[in-house]
């Protein structure tokens, strides 16, 4: 089986596949060393692909995939998605985002945009040559709540959760229409922009976990995807699978 590892800031995503299909998925929290593996599924493991944007929790991973599970992983970076990058400093960009533009481009269509609803918020560009073009990063949804209770002694912990109405009428209600509402038009005012910039009318599509909550109140938004990340470390080890096969 393979074992696809998305690490991110926050949680670190597990997904077991058999071929295509997924069989089994669970998280752990970054740096907590807790991967959560049985005997039985350590046993089935035969390849590890991983997309990591936390460098201190590499080497434990590699560590503990040694130890466990009887072979090294491959962490992906630029130079195995296959993709055309269009930056100025390609070794800068993320692995996450480079993964989630090769599932697009595999799994839906380009032109595209996909918004990544993550510890940062990320738009990333491919073009309908189905080249990466960039994007853009704003503060995650999570990250901006934290700052604004944090710096704001008497603003209270709320629930993220779409208000009913945009004008609250107490505090809490004022906090949660400011974070939805505010940041629904950050995502449409964004879109928006990257479109006119692209010149096309561009697939867009939601990831991450609170892309549910958030991607019904934008149009524009066509397809939500909580396994897009996933999907996409399947794909480049499949590619790379069939190279070295027809070697």
């Amino acid at each position: 089986m393979l074992l696809a590892i998305d690490i991110g800031n926050t949680n670190i995503v597990f997904a077991l596949f058999e071929g295509k299909k997924i069989v089994k998925s669970w998280r752990a929290v970054t740096g907590s060393g807790d991967y959560k593996m049985s005997q039985d599924e350590a046993a089935k493991v035969t390849d590890i692909i991983v997309s990591s944007v936390v460098p201190a929790e590499d080497n434990k991973l590699r560590r503990y995939c040694r130890e466990n599970l009887s072979c090294d992983p491959l962490f992906v970076e630029a130079k195995h998605t296959g993709l055309t990058i269009d930056l100025d400093k390609p070794e800068e960009i993320g692995a996450d985002r480079l993964v989630n533009a090769v599932a697009v481009l595999q799994e839906y269509s380009a032109p595209a945009i996909v918004i990544d609803f993550g510890t940062a918020t990320t738009f990333d560009v491919i073009t309908s040559k189905g080249h990466y073009a960039g994007g853009a990063i704003a503060p995650g949804v999570n990250l901006s709540l934290e700052a604004l209770e944090r710096a704001a002694a008497k603003l209270p912990d709320i629930e993220i959760k779409r208000p009913k109405n945009v004008i609250g009428k107490n505090t809490v209600e004022a906090m949660q229409s400011g974070i939805y509402w505010g940041y629904v038009g950050l995502i449409e005012g964004l879109i928006g922009k990257i479109t006119d910039e692209m010149g096309v009318d561009p697939f867009i599509i939601a990831t991450g976990g609170l892309a549910p909550l958030f991607a019904p109140a934008i149009p524009a938004i066509k397809k939500i995807d909580g396994e897009l990340t996933l999907k996409g470390l399947r794909r480049i080890h499949e590619a790379r699978k069939a190279n070295r096969q027809a070697a």
